[in-house]
């Protein structure tokens, strides 16, 4: 049986019929709609809109002379910004010129903006820093001090009377040190073919290096200096002093100076003196070992203040000068004697102005008697040093009582050579201290000495440290660990308070 569908063709028709008119309706009530908000909308704008902005263009500031003359004013600004740029981008190509290697051939249009302002950046720190020449400053708090490295050792002075004194530099100290003195060997490798003549770091002798927090830091390094001659072999071939910076950027080469001598500077050293001929005896004894029998380049002159041990400190003299393969002779010893109440300040006077010489400018190392220094720091002394450049106040190491140190390590009291050890139990860092420091006799005039009214002990040397400070020449301030401070009992009757709390902390 078959069943035709015959009803459901009428409903279907009519249900599309139905949408239809539907949809028809739906939109013209859209198009009503639409036009109603567009009239609207123009009735809003012929009432409240045009009148609005008419407000607006009515109520605008007019053209004025002020107005005119900031317009011009920022137009020269910009002008000002685009001489500037044009005025670095040619101090770069100055640089290229210049200072870039042989065969340098790169040309602006591959250097982008950032790379010129990183350069330009760079060069403007290092000529703010003061790395090539000393600037003035106010007080001593303003000086930043350099610490003494080598591979192994570092000996920072931030310390003062901290924990630690020497300490093995490890991790980001390690790489910032490896890194110094390996840009240094590249820079002074440079141009150099034969491997003979090739720098490395067993030919690295000791650094300083320091932090300005505005700048960067800065490294002076020593390197033996080798001779670019093949199977030539010179016996004193010198030493090559290497500047660098890393102004809180890529580290940055500064200068390379090679001073080849045949003979060290003379070093004139003077102490003032009055009295403890004990312990005279023991510095003349050390004296004869490292100035006179291994740098041989040293002048003493003994500047004494009264008559009370004048004949003991005569003999002491007299003694070496008679003994046999001392190096001591009237040319390299001399006693001058003031009968005076002891004056520090004074005696170093009076021994600068009667340096040998004559009137030449002359090395002067500030001594006193309770100091003990090796060669090495002689040799620091003249690299730290120059005439109207640079002056060298190290920081010695002090050391404590040693019969209380060993005493309570349950040891016997060594002998003094043994005892000049750094150590955070055997001593500190005497950074309040500026009585020892190497400068040259003009400069010492220049900035008319100490002040001779100090009596006593203690002041003319902060005095006179002070106005190098103050000046434009460039003080070098480190740690040293070639110059020891031996202990003694301090007398501290007829002192002020400031000397007494400077006896108590060195004591």
């Amino acid at each position: 049986m078959i069943t035709i569908p015959v009803a459901r063709v009428p409903f279907k028709r009519r249900r599309d019929t139905m949408l239809r008119v539907l949809g028809v309706r739906l939109l013209s009530r859209l198009l009503v709609l639409v036009c109603s908000l567009s009239l609207l909308s123009l009735l809003f704008l012929n009432r409240c809109g045009f009148n609005s902005i008419d407000d607006v263009i009515d109520t605008a500031d007019p053209i004025t002379p002020a107005s005119e003359a900031s317009q011009r004013e920022e137009e020269t600004k910009l002008e000002l910004e685009r001489l500037t740029a044009e005025i670095r981008t040619l101090k770069l190509q100055i640089l290229q010129l210049t200072g870039g290697p042989p065969g340098h051939s790169e040309t602006m249009a591959s250097i982008n903006s950032t790379e010129i302002g990183d350069c330009l950046a760079a060069r403007r720190q290092v000529e703010f820093a003061e790395i090539a020449q000393g600037l003035p400053l106010n007080n001593e708090y303003e000086l930043i001090a350099f610490s003494h490295f080598t591979i192994s050792r570092l000996y920072p002075v931030d310390l003062g009377l901290g924990k630690r004194v020497v300490e093995k530099p490890i991790g980001f100290k390690r790489k910032d040190i490896l890194e110094a003195v390996s840009k240094a060997i590249d820079t002074l490798n440079k141009n150099i073919s034969s491997v003979a003549g090739r720098y490395n770091t067993e030919d690295f002798l000791e650094g300083l290096y320091r932090v300005e927090p505005t700048t960067g830091t800065q490294y002076e390094m020593y390197f033996k200096t080798k001779s670019h001659e093949k199977g030539l072999q010179v016996l004193n071939p010198g030493y090559t002093k290497i500047v660098m910076m890393r102004p809180y950027a890529p580290i940055h080469f500064v200068s390379v100076q090679r001073q080849q001598t045949k003979e060290k500077e003379l070093i004139h050293i003077i102490l003032p003196l009055s009295g403890r001929t004990g312990t005279f005896q023991s510095f003349m004894d050390k004296f004869v070992k490292i100035g006179l029998k291994n740098d041989k380049r040293v002048h003493l002159t003994v500047v004494y203040f009264g008559t009370e041990g004048l004949s003991e400190a005569q003999a002491i003299m007299s003694r070496v000068l008679m003994t046999r393969g001392s190096g001591g002779s009237n040319q390299n010893l001399r006693l001058l004697a003031l009968n005076e109440t002891f004056s520090r300040g004074k005696g170093l006077r009076v021994g600068a102005e009667r340096a040998w010489n004559g009137e030449g400018d002359v090395l002067l190392f500030m001594c006193d008697v309770d100091v003990v220094f090796s060669a090495r720091f002689l040799d620091r002394c003249r690299w730290n040093t120059a005439p109207g450049r640079k002056v060298y106040y190290p920081i010695v190491f002090s050391l404590y009582n040693p019969h209380v140190v060993y005493t309570l390590q349950g040891r016997k009291v060594p002998p003094e050579k043994d005892q000049l050890v750094i150590s955070r139990d055997t001593g500190f860092w005497r950074d309040f201290g500026y009585g020892m420091t190497c400068q040259y006799r003009s400069d010492f005039l220049r900035v008319r000495g100490f002040d001779e009214d100090i009596v006593g002990w203690g002041g003319e040397d902060v005095t006179l440290y002070r106005k190098y400070v103050r000046s434009n020449i460039k003080v070098i301030r480190a740690t040293d660990p070639g110059i020891y401070h031996i202990w003694h009992p301090k007398q501290a009757w007829f002192v002020t308070f400031e000397e007494n709390s400077i006896i108590l902390l060195a004591d």
